[in-house]
């Protein structure tokens, strides 16, 4: 845990300088590595605004609440510490559910900051009241409301839930009147413990012997192994035993993809399952290494037979998508260590060589290459942008037909590369992520690529750019469509209805917001484009016209 002790009362706990409700809040968030917040600030939080800043934690302005939510994510990513969004009351609160939502499924440690007037001003005032915990209640972890003296409890506590296995939004409401009024800053044990492990020498030996005598082993590794940095633990048994490694898109880079026996991000994609789900169903060990079934569509409901799984599990979450008949909770990174300890001297496996035969398949299926090289759609915008991006960026990718292709086809050296919305699978999300990523790693380049109708969602995140003077670059991907949606109807054997919408003149909002704006219909322009953006001091939005109809085999 973090030190929250500062000259600190031996007898009492309570530090000895007494501070605000608002202070104490701010500066805990502040001690535990916080060093952004993002929102769009009311009257009732104007003392917890000037508390933040006090605290040497940096508040951006955004022009919608969502919008703030997804930057916090975005700084939560690049810096490890959780993310702060701040909002006023009511409409301001009820505007963020949606990233509030995504965080709770995507499972970020998110501190959302609220204010709320009076318990007893409430019980007679109505205007922009509405009961903010209920509001709360289903799309985070758990909500608290500040009483008179308890601030440091509730923010420690808040912390501690937000970032506990599995991590999520943790709601905290500041009613008005308490924001300036002093309180005791006391020091509690709140951080929750992580899993016991394996349970005893007995349970690992026979996990062990399992793994051991497999003919076709194979590993899934997902979320937890990404919260848990469990990618050299899971790349060194994979690699001194010969196992191929899935992934889900969430967790892609957690294994190098370039390694021959990675298979990458899978998931969402129908004609990646018909290449890696029937290794599953043959595996006669599978070891699920953090995996969770969250990000998964439908077609990974019992997948492999539940007496050849092994879970090794971040959290005790429950589901219905899969059996295993052994399940560990622990650090994933440590539970897999242990696991490779235990085994004895490496055995050949997949003698048929299905593996190998899959990541070939996999490679052909999504290259695009058989429509020729100089061939213009999204297949060569994904390879042109992975053959040019520098080393170390991140992309940011928004929900949509382009998402489930650039996923399947960008080759991740390192875990976060790709940043997306897998599990709750919401639209708008690309732009902001690369906001608050940019905001907090300005060193690193960021490039959001997201489809026209994203785009159309959340102009106002160029005004953002527009004010922070970030050089983000926005890959805009126009079919004046909802593709993926258009494909799903004309699969149901629907007339064609709601799905389409007139273009927007893209490259003239974006210099209506002080960027560059520009549309290309070929590689060697792109390369062009994303050469002088890097050169740029504000941001640019390239534009790319596609046939929507190249998604419909894509994947």
């Amino acid at each position: 845990m973090a030190n929250h002790d500062s000259k600190t009362d031996r007898h009492s706990g309570a530090v000895a300088e007494a501070k605000t409700s608002a202070q104490i809040i701010a500066r805990h968030l502040a001690v535990m590595g916080c060093k952004h917040a993002f929102g769009m600030p009311g009257g009732e939080v104007l003392i917890l605004l000037d508390a933040l800043r006090e605290a040497g934690i940096e508040f951006t302005l955004c022009k919608h609440e969502n919008a703030a939510g997804y930057m916090a994510e975005g700084s939560w990513q690049a810096t490890g510490a959780p993310g702060i969004l701040l909002t006023t009351i009511g409409p301001g609160l009820s505007n963020a559910i949606n990233s509030v939502a995504n965080a709770l499924q995507e499972q970020v440690p998110l501190i959302v900051l609220s204010g709320c007037i009076d318990p007893a001003e409430a019980e007679q005032y109505t205007h922009q009241v509405v009961d903010q915990s209920a509001l709360m209640a289903p799309v985070t972890k758990a909500q608290f409301k500040v009483a008179r003296g308890t601030a440091a409890q509730v923010i420690q506590k808040a912390l501690a839930m937000a970032v506990a296995d599995p991590p999520g939004p943790v709601h905290v409401d500041l009613p008005v009147g308490l924001a300036a009024e002093p309180a005791e800053d006391i020091a509690i044990s709140a951080r929750v413990a992580g899993g016991g492990g394996w349970p005893d020498e007995a349970t690992l030996k026979g996990a062990a012997a399992h793994l051991a005598k497999a003919q076709k082993p194979i590993i899934l590794a997902g979320l937890g192994a990404l919260h848990h940095g469990a990618g050299a633990a899971i790349t060194a048994l994979a690699q001194a035993r010969d196992i191929p490694v899935i992934t889900t898109y969430k967790a892609k880079g957690v294994m190098d993809e370039a390694d021959p026996l990675c298979l990458g991000g899978h998931g969402l994609s129908p004609l990646s399952d018909t290449r890696v789900l029937p290794l599953l169903k043959s595996s006669d060990c599978v070891l699920l290494a953090g995996y969770d079934p969250i990000e998964m569509r439908g077609g990974w409901t019992r997948p492999w037979a539940a007496d050849s799984a092994i879970e090794l599990s971040h959290a005790d979450v429950c589901h219905g998508m899969h059996g295993s008949y052994l399940r560990v909770v622990g650090d994933i990174s440590d539970l897999v260590s242990a696991l490779h300890a235990a085994l004895p001297d490496p055995t050949p496996t997949w003698p048929d060589g299905a593996p190998q035969a899959a990541r070939r398949a996999l490679k052909s299926d999504f290259s695009g290459l058989g429509q020729g090289p100089d061939h213009w759609g999204p297949h060569a915008v994904f390879r042109t942008l992975q053959a040019v991006v520098p080393e170390g960026a991140v992309i940011t990718a928004d929900s949509g037909a382009h998402r489930i292709l650039l996923t399947q086809m960008w080759q991740c050296t390192r875990p976060r590369e790709l940043l997306q919305s897998a599990a709750f699978c919401t639209m708008g999300v690309a732009v902001p992520l690369a906001i608050g990523h940019a905001i907090a790693a300005p060193e690193t380049p960021v490039i959001a690529v997201v489809g026209d109708a994203g785009f159309d969602m959340s102009p106002g995140d160029l005004a953002t750019l527009r004010d922070t003077g970030l050089p983000v670059i926005i890959i805009v991907l126009v079919d004046d469509s909802l593709a993926l949606i258009e494909k799903k109807q004309k699969g149901m054997q629907l007339p064609r209805h709601g799905v389409l919408f007139p273009p927007t003149d893209i490259p003239a909002v974006a210099r209506a917001y002080g960027g560059h704006g520009a549309e290309v219909s070929d590689a060697r322009n792109l390369e062009k484009e994303l050469a002088e953006a890097r050169m740029r001091n504000t941001f640019s939005v390239i534009c790319c016209r596609i046939d929507k109809n190249e998604y419909s085999t894509a994947f």
